[in-house]
Protein backbone atom coordinates (compact mmCIF):
# COMPACT_ATOMS: atom_id res chain seq x y z
CA UNK A 1 0.00 0.00 0.00
CA UNK A 2 2.77 2.36 0.54
CA UNK A 3 3.25 5.67 3.36
CA UNK A 4 2.36 7.94 0.75
CA UNK A 5 -0.75 9.60 -0.07
CA UNK A 6 -2.66 9.51 -3.22
CA UNK A 7 -5.46 11.53 -5.21
CA UNK A 8 -7.49 8.09 -4.95
CA UNK A 9 -6.84 7.78 -1.48
CA UNK A 10 -8.37 11.14 -1.02
CA UNK A 11 -11.21 10.25 -3.01
CA UNK A 12 -12.50 7.52 -1.45
CA UNK A 13 -12.63 9.76 1.89
CA UNK A 14 -14.91 11.62 -0.21
CA UNK A 15 -12.94 15.06 -1.64
CA UNK A 16 -14.53 15.98 -4.79
CA UNK A 17 -12.62 15.31 -8.01
CA UNK A 18 -11.56 19.17 -7.87
CA UNK A 19 -8.46 21.31 -7.59
CA UNK A 20 -9.15 20.44 -3.53
CA UNK A 21 -7.24 17.32 -4.55
CA UNK A 22 -4.38 19.03 -5.94
CA UNK A 23 -3.95 21.61 -3.37
CA UNK A 24 -4.21 18.52 -0.53
CA UNK A 25 -1.42 16.64 -1.98
CA UNK A 26 0.75 19.88 -2.51
CA UNK A 27 0.35 21.05 1.17
CA UNK A 28 1.31 17.73 2.61
CA UNK A 29 4.41 17.10 0.20
CA UNK A 30 5.35 20.74 1.37
CA UNK A 31 4.85 20.40 5.33
CA UNK A 32 3.88 17.42 6.21
CA UNK A 33 5.44 14.37 3.88
CA UNK A 34 7.19 13.28 7.14
CA UNK A 35 4.02 12.34 8.94
CA UNK A 36 2.18 8.85 9.15
CA UNK A 37 -0.51 8.52 6.36
CA UNK A 38 -3.06 7.44 8.56
CA UNK A 39 -2.96 9.99 10.65
CA UNK A 40 -2.48 12.39 7.67
CA UNK A 41 -6.00 10.27 6.38
CA UNK A 42 -8.07 11.63 9.45
CA UNK A 43 -7.19 15.14 9.40
CA UNK A 44 -7.99 15.33 6.07
CA UNK A 45 -11.29 13.68 6.93
CA UNK A 46 -12.25 16.41 9.49
CA UNK A 47 -11.02 19.27 7.11
CA UNK A 48 -13.41 17.73 4.60
CA UNK A 49 -16.01 17.68 7.35
CA UNK A 50 -14.87 20.77 9.65
CA UNK A 51 -13.67 23.23 6.67
CA UNK A 52 -14.16 26.26 8.31
CA UNK A 53 -12.90 24.93 11.41
CA UNK A 54 -9.68 25.04 9.74
CA UNK A 55 -10.20 28.08 7.75
CA UNK A 56 -6.70 29.59 9.43
CA UNK A 57 -4.93 26.64 9.92
CA UNK A 58 -1.52 26.87 8.05
CA UNK A 59 -1.44 23.59 6.53
CA UNK A 60 -5.10 22.60 5.73
CA UNK A 61 -6.30 26.23 5.47
CA UNK A 62 -6.00 26.54 1.72
CA UNK A 63 -7.50 23.29 1.48
CA UNK A 64 -10.30 24.23 3.23
CA UNK A 65 -10.76 27.37 1.37
CA UNK A 66 -10.82 25.16 -2.13
CA UNK A 67 -13.60 23.45 -0.32
CA UNK A 68 -15.79 26.41 1.44
CA UNK A 69 -15.01 29.12 -1.52
CA UNK A 70 -12.82 28.03 -4.14
CA UNK A 71 -10.16 30.25 -5.06
CA UNK A 72 -11.11 31.45 -9.33
CA UNK A 73 -7.78 30.71 -11.20
CA UNK A 74 -7.97 32.21 -14.68
CA UNK A 75 -5.72 34.07 -16.86
CA UNK A 76 -5.96 37.87 -17.23
CA UNK A 77 -5.62 40.51 -19.66
CA UNK A 78 -4.51 43.88 -19.36
CA UNK A 79 -6.86 47.17 -19.43
CA UNK A 80 -7.22 49.24 -22.64
CA UNK A 81 -6.59 52.13 -20.57
CA UNK A 82 -3.86 53.06 -17.51
CA UNK A 83 -5.57 54.24 -14.06
CA UNK A 84 -4.56 57.69 -12.95
CA UNK A 85 -1.18 58.39 -12.20
CA UNK A 86 1.91 61.29 -11.69
CA UNK A 87 5.48 61.82 -12.65
CA UNK A 88 8.13 63.86 -10.27
CA UNK A 89 11.16 64.43 -11.97
CA UNK A 90 9.88 63.09 -15.68
CA UNK A 91 13.30 64.59 -17.61
CA UNK A 92 15.04 62.68 -15.32
CA UNK A 93 13.50 59.52 -15.81
CA UNK A 94 14.36 56.83 -18.47
CA UNK A 95 11.60 55.73 -20.84
CA UNK A 96 12.13 51.98 -19.55
CA UNK A 97 10.83 52.88 -16.51
CA UNK A 98 8.26 55.13 -17.39
CA UNK A 99 6.73 52.35 -19.57
CA UNK A 100 7.25 49.46 -17.04
CA UNK A 101 4.67 52.11 -14.31
CA UNK A 102 2.84 52.47 -17.73
CA UNK A 103 2.23 48.70 -17.88
CA UNK A 104 1.86 48.14 -14.15
CA UNK A 105 -1.12 50.95 -14.52
CA UNK A 106 -3.56 48.51 -17.02
CA UNK A 107 -3.66 45.45 -14.39
CA UNK A 108 -7.60 45.04 -13.61
CA UNK A 109 -6.69 45.56 -10.10
CA UNK A 110 -4.71 48.95 -10.26
CA UNK A 111 -6.35 52.72 -9.53
CA UNK A 112 -3.62 54.67 -9.09
CA UNK A 113 0.21 54.99 -9.36
CA UNK A 114 2.90 57.48 -9.32
CA UNK A 115 6.99 57.55 -10.34
CA UNK A 116 9.45 59.04 -8.03
CA UNK A 117 12.38 61.63 -9.33
CA UNK A 118 14.92 58.52 -8.13
CA UNK A 119 13.18 55.75 -10.34
CA UNK A 120 14.65 53.45 -12.54
CA UNK A 121 14.08 50.01 -14.22
CA UNK A 122 13.51 47.31 -11.99
CA UNK A 123 11.28 43.92 -12.20
CA UNK A 124 7.93 44.27 -11.80
CA UNK A 125 7.51 47.89 -10.23
CA UNK A 126 10.11 50.20 -11.61
CA UNK A 127 12.50 51.06 -8.40
CA UNK A 128 10.99 53.87 -7.58
CA UNK A 129 7.47 52.90 -8.76
CA UNK A 130 4.38 53.47 -6.33
CA UNK A 131 0.86 51.32 -7.22
CA UNK A 132 -2.37 51.57 -5.56
CA UNK A 133 -4.04 48.37 -6.33
CA UNK A 134 -7.89 47.11 -5.44
CA UNK A 135 -7.59 44.48 -2.05
CA UNK A 136 -4.78 42.85 -3.70
CA UNK A 137 -1.55 42.66 -2.72
CA UNK A 138 1.84 42.10 -5.72
CA UNK A 139 4.39 40.33 -4.26
CA UNK A 140 6.73 41.60 -6.56
CA UNK A 141 5.73 45.00 -6.61
CA UNK A 142 7.05 44.77 -3.03
CA UNK A 143 10.14 43.56 -3.73
CA UNK A 144 12.26 40.68 -3.05
CA UNK A 145 13.77 42.37 -0.24
CA UNK A 146 10.78 42.77 2.08
CA UNK A 147 11.11 45.83 4.47
CA UNK A 148 14.13 47.61 3.06
CA UNK A 149 14.58 50.59 5.48
CA UNK A 150 16.66 53.70 6.57
CA UNK A 151 17.65 53.78 10.02
CA UNK A 152 19.31 57.03 11.27
CA UNK A 153 20.64 57.57 14.93
CA UNK A 154 22.14 60.63 16.18
CA UNK A 155 23.63 61.17 19.19
CA UNK A 156 24.22 64.30 21.66
CA UNK A 157 27.92 64.26 20.35
CA UNK A 158 29.37 67.95 18.32
CA UNK A 159 30.48 66.96 14.75
CA UNK A 160 33.90 68.09 15.73
CA UNK A 161 33.73 64.44 18.10
CA UNK A 162 34.57 62.51 15.00
CA UNK A 163 37.90 64.70 14.38
CA UNK A 164 40.74 62.25 13.90
CA UNK A 165 38.63 59.20 14.69
CA UNK A 166 38.43 57.86 11.44
CA UNK A 167 40.70 54.35 12.34
CA UNK A 168 38.31 53.68 15.94
CA UNK A 169 35.48 54.42 13.97
CA UNK A 170 36.57 52.44 11.31
CA UNK A 171 37.28 49.30 13.75
CA UNK A 172 34.11 49.72 14.92
CA UNK A 173 32.55 49.59 11.68
CA UNK A 174 34.54 46.43 11.07
CA UNK A 175 33.84 44.67 14.20
CA UNK A 176 30.07 45.38 14.89
CA UNK A 177 28.45 45.18 11.82
CA UNK A 178 28.00 42.20 9.19
CA UNK A 179 27.19 42.22 5.98
CA UNK A 180 26.43 40.02 3.18
CA UNK A 181 25.64 35.83 2.26
CA UNK A 182 28.70 34.64 5.15
CA UNK A 183 29.21 37.13 7.79
CA UNK A 184 26.88 36.92 10.91
CA UNK A 185 27.52 38.26 14.71
CA UNK A 186 29.39 35.37 17.00
CA UNK A 187 27.04 36.76 20.01
CA UNK A 188 23.69 36.20 18.72
CA UNK A 189 21.40 38.62 20.28
CA UNK A 190 17.77 37.38 21.52
CA UNK A 191 14.60 39.57 20.24
CA UNK A 192 10.83 39.35 20.42
CA UNK A 193 10.30 39.34 16.89
CA UNK A 194 11.34 35.53 17.50
CA UNK A 195 8.53 34.91 19.78
CA UNK A 196 5.90 35.80 17.28
CA UNK A 197 2.77 33.56 16.17
CA UNK A 198 3.61 33.97 12.90
CA UNK A 199 6.60 32.16 13.23
CA UNK A 200 4.66 29.21 14.71
CA UNK A 201 1.59 29.10 12.51
CA UNK A 202 3.05 29.72 8.76
CA UNK A 203 4.74 26.57 7.80
CA UNK A 204 7.14 28.17 5.59
CA UNK A 205 8.26 30.64 8.38
CA UNK A 206 8.46 28.15 10.75
CA UNK A 207 11.46 26.58 8.59
CA UNK A 208 13.30 30.21 7.96
CA UNK A 209 13.07 31.02 11.67
CA UNK A 210 16.95 29.37 12.63
CA UNK A 211 18.10 31.53 9.32
CA UNK A 212 16.48 34.49 10.81
CA UNK A 213 17.81 33.94 14.20
CA UNK A 214 21.29 33.81 12.60
CA UNK A 215 21.49 36.64 10.83
CA UNK A 216 19.93 38.85 13.18
CA UNK A 217 21.81 42.35 12.95
CA UNK A 218 23.29 42.01 9.59
CA UNK A 219 22.82 43.83 6.78
CA UNK A 220 23.03 42.55 3.27
CA UNK A 221 25.20 43.07 0.09
CA UNK A 222 24.95 45.73 -2.79
CA UNK A 223 23.26 48.84 -1.77
CA UNK A 224 23.35 48.22 1.73
CA UNK A 225 25.81 50.12 4.25
CA UNK A 226 26.51 51.58 7.86
CA UNK A 227 27.82 54.69 7.79
CA UNK A 228 29.14 57.07 10.51
CA UNK A 229 28.52 60.91 9.59
CA UNK A 230 27.48 64.63 10.27
CA UNK A 231 23.75 65.57 10.91
CA UNK A 232 23.12 69.33 10.63
CA UNK A 233 19.59 70.32 11.84
CA UNK A 234 17.80 73.29 10.46
CA UNK A 235 14.80 72.69 12.45
CA UNK A 236 13.92 70.34 15.20
CA UNK A 237 11.27 68.93 16.87
CA UNK A 238 10.85 69.31 21.02
CA UNK A 239 10.61 65.60 21.08
CA UNK A 240 14.72 65.48 19.62
CA UNK A 241 15.62 67.06 23.03
CA UNK A 242 18.31 68.99 20.84
CA UNK A 243 19.17 72.10 19.37
CA UNK A 244 19.35 73.09 15.71
CA UNK A 245 23.39 72.72 14.49
CA UNK A 246 25.49 69.49 13.53
CA UNK A 247 25.56 66.67 15.28
CA UNK A 248 27.24 62.61 15.55
CA UNK A 249 24.94 60.35 13.27
CA UNK A 250 25.16 56.81 12.34
CA UNK A 251 22.97 55.79 9.14
CA UNK A 252 21.99 52.22 8.13
CA UNK A 253 20.31 50.91 5.21
CA UNK A 254 19.53 47.24 5.30
CA UNK A 255 16.24 44.85 4.70
CA UNK A 256 15.00 41.41 5.70
CA UNK A 257 17.55 39.29 4.59
CA UNK A 258 17.18 35.52 3.81
CA UNK A 259 14.01 35.92 5.09
CA UNK A 260 12.41 38.37 3.31
CA UNK A 261 14.05 36.59 -0.18
CA UNK A 262 12.10 33.69 0.64
CA UNK A 263 8.76 34.73 1.21
CA UNK A 264 9.05 37.09 -2.03
CA UNK A 265 10.19 33.98 -3.85
CA UNK A 266 7.54 31.41 -2.50
CA UNK A 267 4.66 33.67 -2.77
CA UNK A 268 5.85 35.07 -6.10
CA UNK A 269 4.99 31.68 -7.42
CA UNK A 270 1.53 31.00 -5.88
CA UNK A 271 0.46 34.47 -7.21
CA UNK A 272 1.80 33.88 -11.03
CA UNK A 273 -0.10 30.18 -10.64
CA UNK A 274 -3.17 32.25 -9.50
CA UNK A 275 -3.00 34.89 -11.67
CA UNK A 276 -1.49 34.63 -14.86
CA UNK A 277 -0.60 37.58 -17.18
CA UNK A 278 0.74 38.38 -20.16
CA UNK A 279 4.50 37.80 -20.38
CA UNK A 280 5.79 41.27 -20.13
CA UNK A 281 3.71 41.43 -16.79
CA UNK A 282 3.98 38.67 -15.57
CA UNK A 283 5.75 39.74 -12.49
CA UNK A 284 2.79 41.50 -11.68
CA UNK A 285 0.90 38.88 -10.55
CA UNK A 286 -1.42 39.80 -7.07
CA UNK A 287 -3.10 37.70 -4.79
CA UNK A 288 -6.48 38.53 -3.97
CA UNK A 289 -6.61 39.82 -0.31
CA UNK A 290 -9.79 37.79 0.91
CA UNK A 291 -7.62 34.42 -0.38
CA UNK A 292 -5.81 32.17 2.23
CA UNK A 293 -2.49 32.76 0.35
CA UNK A 294 -3.21 36.80 0.62
CA UNK A 295 -4.24 36.79 3.62
CA UNK A 296 -0.56 34.69 4.69
CA UNK A 297 1.45 36.68 2.32
CA UNK A 298 0.02 39.78 3.93
CA UNK A 299 1.10 38.42 7.59
CA UNK A 300 4.38 37.07 6.19
CA UNK A 301 5.51 40.25 4.39
CA UNK A 302 4.42 42.21 7.69
CA UNK A 303 6.67 40.23 9.92
CA UNK A 304 9.49 40.41 7.41
CA UNK A 305 8.81 44.84 7.86
CA UNK A 306 9.08 44.02 11.28
CA UNK A 307 12.43 41.85 11.37
CA UNK A 308 14.12 44.60 9.15
CA UNK A 309 13.44 47.10 11.61
CA UNK A 310 14.62 44.46 14.59
CA UNK A 311 17.95 44.19 12.38
CA UNK A 312 18.46 48.06 12.27
CA UNK A 313 17.83 48.23 16.04
CA UNK A 314 20.47 45.20 16.81
CA UNK A 315 23.06 47.35 14.49
CA UNK A 316 22.59 50.45 16.32
CA UNK A 317 22.43 48.99 19.80
CA UNK A 318 25.72 47.54 18.87
CA UNK A 319 27.36 50.50 17.31
CA UNK A 320 25.88 52.94 20.16
CA UNK A 321 27.55 50.61 22.95
CA UNK A 322 31.00 50.30 20.76
CA UNK A 323 31.02 54.35 20.43
CA UNK A 324 29.87 54.84 24.77
CA UNK A 325 27.41 56.77 24.21
CA UNK A 326 23.57 56.42 23.55
CA UNK A 327 21.66 58.18 20.83
CA UNK A 328 18.91 60.89 21.70
CA UNK A 329 16.42 59.99 18.46
CA UNK A 330 16.21 57.62 15.79
CA UNK A 331 14.20 58.65 12.43
CA UNK A 332 13.91 55.24 10.05
CA UNK A 333 11.11 54.65 7.25
CA UNK A 334 10.28 51.80 5.22
CA UNK A 335 10.57 51.13 1.57
CA UNK A 336 10.12 47.71 -0.33
CA UNK A 337 6.75 47.43 1.42
CA UNK A 338 2.58 47.61 0.77
CA UNK A 339 0.60 49.30 3.21
CA UNK A 340 -3.45 49.77 3.66
CA UNK A 341 -4.10 53.28 3.15
CA UNK A 342 -7.12 55.22 2.46
CA UNK A 343 -6.69 57.25 -0.59
CA UNK A 344 -9.09 59.81 -2.81
CA UNK A 345 -11.61 58.61 -0.55
CA UNK A 346 -11.18 54.52 -1.22
CA UNK A 347 -9.31 52.13 1.07
CA UNK A 348 -6.52 50.79 -1.04
CA UNK A 349 -3.10 48.80 -1.08
CA UNK A 350 -0.29 50.95 -1.62
CA UNK A 351 2.62 49.52 -3.02
CA UNK A 352 6.23 51.27 -2.32
CA UNK A 353 9.08 49.78 -4.46
CA UNK A 354 12.01 51.44 -3.48
CA UNK A 355 9.74 54.77 -2.62
CA UNK A 356 9.28 56.41 1.03
CA UNK A 357 6.03 56.99 2.76
CA UNK A 358 5.67 60.92 2.77
CA UNK A 359 2.14 61.59 4.35
CA UNK A 360 1.57 64.63 5.95
CA UNK A 361 4.07 64.94 8.99
CA UNK A 362 5.74 61.70 8.79
CA UNK A 363 9.36 61.68 9.17
CA UNK A 364 12.17 59.97 6.76
CA UNK A 365 15.41 59.93 5.79
CA UNK A 366 16.29 60.34 1.97
CA UNK A 367 20.23 58.84 1.53
CA UNK A 368 22.08 60.36 -1.32
CA UNK A 369 25.65 58.61 -2.03
CA UNK A 370 28.81 57.37 0.26
CA UNK A 371 30.20 61.15 -0.74
CA UNK A 372 26.77 62.92 -1.13
CA UNK A 373 24.00 64.33 1.29
CA UNK A 374 21.05 62.46 2.26
CA UNK A 375 18.08 64.52 3.68
CA UNK A 376 15.87 63.94 6.62
CA UNK A 377 12.27 65.28 5.50
CA UNK A 378 8.88 65.58 6.90
CA UNK A 379 5.91 64.28 4.28
CA UNK A 380 3.59 66.84 2.95
CA UNK A 381 0.62 64.81 2.20
CA UNK A 382 0.73 64.79 -1.47
CA UNK A 383 -2.26 62.75 -3.04
CA UNK A 384 -0.66 62.93 -6.42
CA UNK A 385 2.35 60.94 -5.16
CA UNK A 386 -0.16 58.43 -2.94
CA UNK A 387 1.84 60.28 -0.32
CA UNK A 388 5.22 59.08 -1.21
CA UNK A 389 8.94 60.31 -1.92
CA UNK A 390 11.85 58.97 -3.24
CA UNK A 391 13.64 56.36 -1.25
CA UNK A 392 17.28 58.08 -2.38
CA UNK A 393 19.25 59.54 -5.40
CA UNK A 394 18.61 56.48 -7.53
CA UNK A 395 20.86 54.98 -10.40
CA UNK A 396 22.02 56.76 -13.25
CA UNK A 397 24.05 53.90 -14.37
CA UNK A 398 23.30 50.17 -14.12
CA UNK A 399 25.63 47.54 -11.94
CA UNK A 400 26.80 46.23 -15.35
CA UNK A 401 27.23 49.47 -16.53
CA UNK A 402 28.94 50.98 -13.86
CA UNK A 403 31.43 47.85 -13.60
CA UNK A 404 32.61 48.83 -17.39
CA UNK A 405 32.51 52.50 -16.77
CA UNK A 406 34.35 52.67 -13.69
CA UNK A 407 37.48 51.24 -11.57
CA UNK A 408 38.23 51.22 -7.84
CA UNK A 409 41.12 54.33 -8.56
CA UNK A 410 37.91 56.22 -9.71
CA UNK A 411 36.08 55.25 -6.37
CA UNK A 412 39.06 56.11 -4.44
CA UNK A 413 39.89 59.64 -6.22
CA UNK A 414 36.29 60.46 -5.72
CA UNK A 415 36.38 59.44 -1.59
CA UNK A 416 39.54 61.76 -1.20
CA UNK A 417 38.37 64.38 -2.45
CA UNK A 418 35.18 64.29 -0.33
CA UNK A 419 36.97 63.01 2.55
CA UNK A 420 35.49 60.42 3.58
CA UNK A 421 36.79 56.59 4.00
CA UNK A 422 35.13 53.33 2.74
CA UNK A 423 35.71 49.52 4.50
CA UNK A 424 34.17 47.13 0.80
CA UNK A 425 32.02 48.26 -1.43
CA UNK A 426 32.09 47.24 -5.08
CA UNK A 427 32.28 49.01 -8.52
CA UNK A 428 29.17 48.96 -9.06
CA UNK A 429 28.35 51.05 -6.29
CA UNK A 430 30.29 53.76 -6.99
CA UNK A 431 29.35 56.92 -5.89
CA UNK A 432 28.98 58.05 -9.54
CA UNK A 433 26.62 55.86 -10.66
CA UNK A 434 23.95 57.27 -8.79
CA UNK A 435 21.86 60.62 -9.67
CA UNK A 436 22.48 63.81 -8.29
CA UNK A 437 20.83 63.60 -5.06
CA UNK A 438 20.21 67.50 -5.45
CA UNK A 439 18.26 67.63 -8.16
CA UNK A 440 15.98 65.00 -6.83
CA UNK A 441 15.15 66.58 -4.06
CA UNK A 442 14.42 69.71 -5.71
CA UNK A 443 11.85 67.54 -8.41
CA UNK A 444 10.13 66.54 -4.87
CA UNK A 445 9.56 70.33 -3.29
CA UNK A 446 5.98 69.46 -3.07
CA UNK A 447 6.04 65.98 -1.62
CA UNK A 448 8.68 66.44 1.40
CA UNK A 449 10.14 69.24 3.51
CA UNK A 450 13.66 68.92 4.26
CA UNK A 451 14.43 69.58 7.67
CA UNK A 452 18.38 68.77 7.82
CA UNK A 453 20.95 66.22 5.94
CA UNK A 454 23.40 63.78 6.69
CA UNK A 455 26.78 63.54 5.49
CA UNK A 456 28.57 60.61 5.83
CA UNK A 457 32.28 60.35 6.88
CA UNK A 458 32.84 56.37 7.10
CA UNK A 459 31.21 53.79 5.64
CA UNK A 460 31.25 50.02 5.65
CA UNK A 461 29.22 48.00 2.99
CA UNK A 462 29.91 44.23 1.88
CA UNK A 463 33.24 43.29 0.31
Amino acid sequence: MGNKISGKDLIKLGFPKTNAINIALGQISRYRKKDKKASLLNEAKDVLLNPVKYSQDGVWGKLAESLIRPVEVKRHELSATRAPFAIFGENEIDEASKFQLFDALKLPVAVGGALMPDAHYGYGLPIGGVLATDNAVIPYGVGVDIGCRMSLSVFDLPSGFLNGKSDKLEKILSEHTKFGMKEVHKEKADHEIFSRSEFREIPLLKGLLDKAYTQLGTSGGGNHFVEFGVVELNEVRPEWKLYPGKYVAVLSHSGSRGLGANIAKHYTQLASRQTPLPKQVQHLAWLDLDTHDGQEYWRAMNLAGEYAKACHDDIHRRIAKALGHRAVFNIENHHNFAWKETWNGREVIVHRKGATPAAKGVLGIIPGSMVAPGYIVEGLGNAESLNSASHGAGRLYSRTKSKQKFTRKDIQNVLKQHNVSLIGGNVDEAPMAYKDIRKVMSSQQELVRVLGTFLPKVVRMDR
